[in-house]
């Protein structure tokens, strides 16, 4: 059985109103960067343990058992897409989540992913 239409036919109100749910070009691709990069289980743990509390390089380090370069990667990949923002105190760098809509994609995908 194929899984495509036989005939052309189109419904021109089903595709003006699927249209009107389309978004641009640009917004289109930070979406799809920003979904690229929760599909990384480093980067989402990372995610999850500042949705706990803010935390430095070292301890994120310590606690996903990896070096200080791998994590300060993924840190500096989440940073770019605006998924997590840091702050200098002396010599310690500490970083949380950018914002409640980072810990409402991950609560959507983990209450997904137990269904």
């Amino acid at each position: 059985m194929r899984d495509t239409c036989v005939v052309r036919c189109i419904h021109q109100d089903a595709v003006e109103e699927a249209r009107d749910h389309l978004i641009d070009d640009r917004t289109c691709r930070t979406v799809t960067e920003i979904f690229r990069l929760l599909g990384d289980d480093t980067r989402l743990r990372i995610l999850l343990a500042l949705n706990c509390r803010e935390l430095c390089v070292c301890d994120l380090s310590v606690l996903l058992n990896l070096s200080q370069s791998a994590v300060s990667h993924q840190l500096r990949l989440l940073r770019g897409a605006d998924l997590v923002k840091f702050r200098r105190e002396g010599k310690v760098v500490y970083y949380s989540l950018a914002d409640d809509h980072v810990i409402d994609l991950l609560s959507v995908g983990i209450e997904h992913a137990r269904e």
